[in-house]
């Protein structure tokens, strides 16, 4: 049996090490790169503005799932339709005005991310703030929303 040779094959250690780098670097064949993970900001902005355009079946989905079984589509409709009102009334483009963490009385902490209707950028203070409380730092499903007036400053 007659044996085939292979040419000698000079691969310098550099070069090989930049191969198998560029291999493991890559990952698994057919491996998808997976989506970056949105903020709570980014989260939070995501559902008022889709209740700000009358969007409420997709922002009916962006609540926490006990959140959304607890409320129907309608009743959401419902509670949600005040915000979506002054959004009719000052304009559907919000600014972030705060974010942090709620903390009440025998209760794990809250993280909130607040907005202000840019219409409200050049008054002292804004008439209402856009509320979002999520469940901690890493949620990212709206565990409760809402309009927060704000009381004019004291004289």
């Amino acid at each position: 049996m007659k044996q085939t040779r292979l040419p000698h094959l000079a691969i310098s250690p550099r070069w090989l090490l930049v191969v198998i780098w560029l291999l493991l670097a890559s990952g698994p064949l057919g491996a998808e790169t997976p989506a970056p993970r949105i903020t709570q900001i980014q989260a939070a902005r995501q559902f008022l503005l889709a209740v700000l355009r009358g969007e409420f079946d997709a922002a009916h989905r962006m609540l926490a799932p006990e959140v959304g079984s607890a409320l129907t589509p309608a009743r959401f409709r419902a509670v949600a339709q005040p915000l979506y009102e002054q959004g009719r009334r000052f304009g559907p483009a919000i600014d972030l005005y705060k974010l942090g963490f709620r903390l009440r009385d025998g209760q794990a902490p809250q993280s909130f991310v607040a907005f202000m209707f840019k219409a409200d950028t050049l008054t002292a203070r804004p008439r209402v703030q856009l509320d979002v409380t999520f469940r901690d730092s890493t949620a990212r499903q709206v565990l409760s929303f809402g309009l927060i007036p704000l009381a004019a400053p004291v004289r």
